[in-house]
């Protein structure tokens, strides 16, 4: 079969190699999985680089999140066991947490449901308790994990103020759904937030930029407001002041959701069955803004590290020669 291969660390665009590998075999309690498609998330580039709380030994397959199909032609989403991960024609996962694919989604978007929406679903309305008619402020809200957090505080029935990075990343925060959007690159987001909030600020606040963005999230957060810190796209952590935290009287919230598949599976459950019940009524669906074949993955997931893209890129096998996904 064909798989990427990462022999050494460095830029994904240069590490990543599409090698000829056997299919690998999968270890008790495992199976394997036929990949349907394949999520590129950011951790997939911190791992080309070294820099993920993961490390898996080399060479590695990176690749975190798949629809794939079972030996009995079930679809299915899960994480791929690493190091045998989704950026292949064949993938390991750990049989336990498999979850059955929505049949509202194709396999595309079905790829793009874990991870991000989980991660949302769990900072928003475990972490944060968001309530109907508060405002949530979302950074980087034309991404991955932005957008699946914008259409769950739609969902929920708040308020979204998106924070995005140019005009082109402002037209899709609208189209989610964005009540206010805001250009970091051509407005003051402190003034522009203040403005939208009548001085009040934001009730919750979803941050996986890290850095000049959670500055500015101190200065717009209202009375009782909660901070979820959820990553560090910008490749800067904050060092947070816990005194102004005290005279603001605001919460400060971390969520490593992956500690949910240990400490608690069934909650995780329970939030996918919420997922799929919302997707199946049109509450929420992955923005795929592009397919690629498998023999563009490289390529794609650079573009994921360089922060070009909008919504979610997902790998398609099945696109190689021009077959349809």
């Amino acid at each position: 079969m064909q798989a990427w291969q990462v022999h050494e660390i460095g830029e994904p665009s240069e590490v990543m190699r599409l090698e000829d590998v056997e299919r690998p075999t999968p270890g008790d309690g495992q199976v394997l999985l036929k990949v349907r498609a394949a999520n590129i998330n950011f951790p997939d580039a911190l791992m080309c680089r070294g820099q993920y709380q993961v490390r898996p030994p080399l060479p590695f397959t990176p690749g975190v999140e798949i629809c794939g199909e079972t030996e009995d032609g079930r679809r299915v989403i899960a994480n791929p066991a690493l190091p045998y991960g989704g950026f292949a024609e064949y993938a390991v996962v750990d049989a336990a947490a498999m979850l059955p694919a929505p049949e509202a989604l194709d396999d595309a978007e079905a790829a793009a449901l874990h991870i991000g929406y989980q991660t949302g679903w769990f900072g928003l309305h475990r972490r944060a308790r968001l309530e109907a008619g508060e405002t949530l402020l979302v950074h980087a809200a034309a991404g991955g994990v932005g957008s699946a957090a914008v259409q769950l505080g739609k969902a929920a029935g708040a308020k979204v103020i998106g924070v995005v990075g140019g005009a082109d990343k402002a037209a899709v925060a609208r189209e989610l759904g964005c009540d206010v959007v805001v250009d970091r690159r051509a407005e003051d987001v402190v003034a522009a937030v203040k403005e939208a909030t009548g001085g009040r600020g934001a009730d919750v606040i979803y941050d996986p930029v890290g850095g000049d963005a959670y500055t500015q999230s101190t200065k717009v957060v209202a009375f009782e407001g909660r901070i979820v810190v959820v990553g560090f796209a910008s490749g800067s952590i904050p060092s947070p002041g816990l005194n102004h935290a005290l005279v603001k009287n605001y919460s400060i919230l971390g969520l490593h959701w992956g500690l949910y598949n240990t400490k608690d599976p069934k909650l995780v459950l329970r939030c996918h069955e919420e997922l799929t019940e919302l997707a199946a009524r049109g509450g929420i669906k992955p923005l795929v803004s592009e397919r690629v074949p498998l023999s563009g993955a490289a390529a794609a997931v650079q573009r994921v590290a360089d922060g070009v893209t909008t919504g979610r890129v997902a790998v398609v096998p099945a696109l190689e020669n021009g077959a349809a996904g």
